[in-house]
């Protein structure tokens, strides 16, 4: 399917869109501009509880096309929204309006003043930022949960801040230069003297009120003293108007009013920060408490740098963890009411860490502790303290009911007031019926995290949930004079209640800011300002049931990170939200042709194009395959006729087998025949004219493989192992172009070989195959079918497990260690070569630079250390890619779709190194969709370490 926007779906715009769309196509091309229904509405999705499906959705690539993006939109009177990862929570990064995507295009970055600063556009990731300042011992100051898959753009545009960072290191105090693009389609970077003075000569207007209102807040010492207070304690709910008491000149108060402004008033399209040391030694302790008020009490007397951290963690949400493995006994025999604060101290120098600890340890020793205060320095287990605190949320959105909501509220009070605050908040939710949610978060800053769920499909449930945020609103903002909004942002959620916090005369100087900026309303409406009092209730998200591996998903966006299709068609959660999407007009039958319309494109868009890799889940706070929901599918959309081919494909494997090698040497044959240019072209062609189903030729592609013979068996008390070369390397041997052209089995053995073992391999081993080329069509029977019979022929050749058996394909070792007898001790190559052969061999450290790409397949097993320690004992470079996780060859799609594997790689090259051209691997398949993108050979690990042993 080629991804395009139909005719029909051009028409079915409403007029000014019409006009708008064609006119961007002048610059912008077709294939960024989304307007088809499924895409639109799986970009409508975002992490918070609303779901509002935009007209059109635009892929910016830079400064330029923004500027031209939002011209041509104001002069039609249309509003636009800006985003980036979508991991927001309060619904600022929606829209019914055009979507301007800031992501693919925007991850340039240069770090200057020897790690002190550094420039980063808004597609960026936040940790991937700290990772390139970890060699300078230097991070960004805001630390959100989230960071490692909310982008820049928002951490800035959110003002988003975290366990650590407080008020000290967020955006505002650590922001240095911005570039921005505004309503008008001006562009202004804060760090040129001459990009300064000629805005500000063109946009007098906004630096007058700027400066106007700077003047009336320093001349209002009531109002003064309100922004003070306010800003005392972590706060988002509107803009920042400390800037204004903070700063004198008018652009230094831009710089700091666009922070948190959530893309009303400009796009962020580069930031500058002042980077904070990341200090050297840390050390936690879990502290438990006999009552959530005395947690409160405690942690009021802690203060930065004596600590870096204070989480509150409350009984309730300590007991959606106490089943996890490795979670202390004693979390599980607390009292109810009971709480826990967990404490980090960090330091420079140990001497100084040790000081700290002592220190808390008397400061919080005065009060009233359920044990004794242990701190640890044990990466082990203060990471797993981390762990609970990280996985609070989660846990508590994997348990609820199927088709309720889980949200995630975010308030601050005064630190004076915590305890208070703290208990009638809990006061609160129990009376409006949420005694099952939890109360957690960052009380070293006085902000508090509340989860809930609710169930939205009920004008009741509608009203239980207003009436509470209501109140909870009054109770925050009138009683205590807290924060509705600590760091999660304003959005469309707080926006009715921005006044009620802020009062009259501050709301109005927001406005005046709002109407400054952008007087037309063309950015975000209705975040942060609004003049609808119930938008927060509209555009709810409908949770409807689609399938259990997918049900408990909530849609945070996490799994983003890890798809390899994400930026060809759709991720993880986008998948889920149009199941979901599907379910619904199902069950309501309220529009028959849309739901036929996305049901045709989610075949392609959904379906064909997910890797079915897996990876997803290890980023899933809910651990959630989303693979395996598309497998789900595609079994149950199995026909019989497809199933009876596939029985029959595994009756004859042998003989397919064969046929695949013939292939592969009859292409082979042609390309030496009539070169590549030409070979190309006609594979191309062909693959085209039968509609795909001829599988795609490229340059890369193997010759025959081999099926081995049983080696030589030379006794002597040797150790035995048993070797399963897998189908695939069975049939794909070396391409044409590698540097060692020996069969992957032939080197296997002989590495096995001369670290002293005797290689033992199957009888008949061409008949065997694991099923994975099965399992991932969905076609289980067969696949499970297959492992059986490999089990068998595994269990009488390692006589019942007692050997250990070795698998060349990482895919493969996968599945056969989840489905075979547990008696079986299946290793992947690397785990091989790493524990049984590379201490057995002389190794020789060769001065070269090589690309390592680490399989979907070994980051699942955990194998990603041992891979790095196997290649750096080999080489004395080694580059693993920041920004490639699955290569989406998946099997054969690499052949099929060979779209997926393109857009999967689509950063391989910018990471390769100018003196590189070696890649490794550890899976036949995906080394031909590497080698093909690099334009150089990857092979497997083991031709390294073959290399390097000699």
């Amino acid at each position: 399917m080629k991804l395009q926007n139909r005719p029909e779906d051009i028409a079915a715009l409403a007029p000014a869109y019409q006009e708008y769309y064609h006119a961007i196509r002048e610059q912008i091309p077709a294939a960024r501009i989304i307007c088809d229904p499924l895409r639109r509405f799986a970009y409508g999705v975002d992490a918070s509880l609303y779901s509002i499906t935009p007209q059109i959705v635009v892929q910016a690539r830079s400064i330029d096309e923004v500027s031209f993006l939002v011209q041509e939109a104001g002069r039609r009177h249309i509003a636009v929204t800006f985003r980036a990862a979508g991991t927001s929570l309060c619904g600022q990064a929606l829209t019914d309006s055009v979507l301007i995507l800031a992501t693919e295009g925007w991850q340039g970055y240069h770090i200057d003043d020897d790690g002190d600063r550094i420039t980063l556009e808004p597609g960026i990731i936040g940790a991937l930022a700290n990772k390139y300042l970890a060699p300078y011992q230097r991070k960004i100051g805001p630390d959100p949960a989230s960071i490692k898959h909310a982008m820049i753009g928002g951490i800035a545009a959110n003002n988003a801040s975290g366990m650590c960072c407080g008020t000290s290191d967020n955006s505002y105090k650590t922001v240095l230069d911005m570039k921005l693009v505004f309503a008008d389609g001006s562009v202004l970077d804060t760090g040129s003297a001459a990009s300064v003075q000629s805005w500000s000569e063109q946009h007098v207007p906004i630096t007058r009120e700027l400066t106007a209102i700077r003047d009336e807040i320093a001349a209002d010492p009531e109002l003064h003293h309100l922004i003070e207070h306010k800003f005392k304690i972590k706060n988002t709910t509107g803009y920042s108007l400390n800037a204004f008491v903070d700063y004198d000149d008018p652009i230094d108060i831009l710089k700091h009013v666009i922070i948190g402004s959530e893309g009303t008033l400009a796009l962020i399209a580069e930031i500058t920060y002042r980077t904070v040391v990341e200090a050297k030694y840390k050390a936690s302790a879990l502290v438990f408490f006999p009552s959530l008020r005395e947690s409160c009490r405690a942690v009021h007397d802690l203060t930065r740098p004596l600590v870096a951290a204070g989480e509150l963690l409350d009984r309730v949400s300590l007991k959606s963890i106490e089943d996890w493995d490795g979670i202390p006994e004693v979390i599980r025999t607390l009292p109810d009411g009971a709480a826990a604060i967990l404490i980090e101290t960090r330091a420079d120098d140990h001497d100084t860490l040790e000081q700290r600890i002592a220190e808390t340890k008397a400061v919080v020793g005065k009060y009233d502790i359920l044990y004794p205060i242990e701190f640890t320095e044990d990466p082990a287990v203060y990471g797993l303290y981390w762990q609970i605190r990280a996985g609070i949320f989660p846990a508590v959105g994997g348990v609820r009911e199927i088709g309720t909501t889980v949200i995630i509220e975010d308030v601050a009070f005064p630190r004076d007031d915590l305890a208070e605050g703290v208990m009638a908040l809990r006061q609160s939710m129990d009376d409006h019926g949420y005694g099952a949610g939890i109360i957690y978060g960052h009380v070293l800053d006085g902000n508090v995290h509340f989860v809930i769920t609710q169930d939205f499909e009920t004008e009741k449930g509608k009203a239980q949930y207003q009436k509470f945020i209501e109140d909870v609103c009054d109770l925050v903002a009138t009683n205590f004079h807290g924060s509705l909004k600590a760091e999660h942002g304003t959005g469309r959620n707080m926006a009715p209640f921005v006044e009620l916090e802020w009062g009259k005369k501050a709301y109005a100087l927001m406005k005046r800011i709002k109407r400054a900026f952008d007087p037309e309303t063309t950015l975000n409406p209705d975040v942060i300002i609004t003049t609808n009092g119930l938008v927060f209730m509209e555009h709810i998200k409908s949770m409807k049931p689609v399938h259990e591996i997918v049900d408990r998903c909530i849609e945070c966006g996490y799994c983003q990170v890890m798809c390899p299709s994400h930026l060809l068609t759709l991720s993880p959660r986008q998948r889920t939200a149009v199941q979901r999407e599907m379910s619904r007009l199902r069950l309501t039958g309220e529009n028959p042709a849309l739901l036929k319309r996305f049901e045709e494109d989610y075949a392609y868009l959904g379906d064909e194009t997910c890797a079915v890799d897996g990876l997803c889940q290890t980023t899933c706070p809910l651990s959630i395959n989303t693979g395996m929901f598309t497998k789900e599918l595609r079994h149950s959309h199995m026909t019989p006729a497809r199933l009876h081919g596939a029985e029959k494909v595994a009756e004859n494997f042998e003989a397919t087998s064969r046929a695949v090698r013939v292939a592969l040497s009859g292409a082979n044959a042609a390309h030496t025949l009539i070169g590549t240019q030409l070979m190309k072209y006609l594979a191309e062609h062909t693959h085209t004219l039968t509609g795909k189903k001829l599988p795609l030729w490229n340059p890369r592609m193997p010759k025959a493989g081999h099926v081995p013979v049983q080696p030589e068996i030379k006794g002597g008390g040797r150790p035995q192992i048993v070797y399963f070369p897998s189908c695939t390397t069975r049939m794909m041997g070396p391409a044409k172009g590698d540097y060692d052209q020996r069969h992957l089995s032939a080197v296997m053995i002989d590495l096995c070989q001369r670290a002293g073992y005797d290689v033992i391999i199957p009888e008949n081993i061409a008949r065997y195959c694991c099923g994975m080329p099965f399992e991932s069509e969905g076609i289980f029977e067969v696949a499970d079918k297959l492992a059986k019979d490999l089990e068998g022929a595994l269990l009488k050749t390692s006589h019942d497990g007692k050997l250990p058996i070795l698998c060349d394909m990482s895919p493969c070792t996968y599945r056969m260690q989840h489905h075979m007898d547990e008696r079986l001790h299946i290793y992947d190559t690397v785990e091989f070569l790493h524990d049984f052969i590379i201490d057995r061999l002389p190794i020789h450290q060769i001065d070269r630079t090589i690309m390592l790409h680490m399989t979907c397949s070994s980051v699942k097993m955990g194998l990603q250390k041992k891979f790095l320690d196997i290649a750096q004992r080999c080489v004395t470079k080694v580059v693993v890619p920041d920004k490639v996780t699955c290569c989406g060859f998946s099997g054969d799609k690499g052949f099929s779709i060979p779209e997926l594997n393109q857009s999967a790689l689509t950063h391989l090259n910018e990471a390769i190194p100018k003196d590189c051209d070696h890649g490794y691997s550890n899976s036949r398949t995906c080394e031909i969709g590497l080698s093909a993108k690099a334009g150089f050979p990857y092979q497997s690990i083991a031709y390294l370490v073959d290399e390097c042993s000699r």
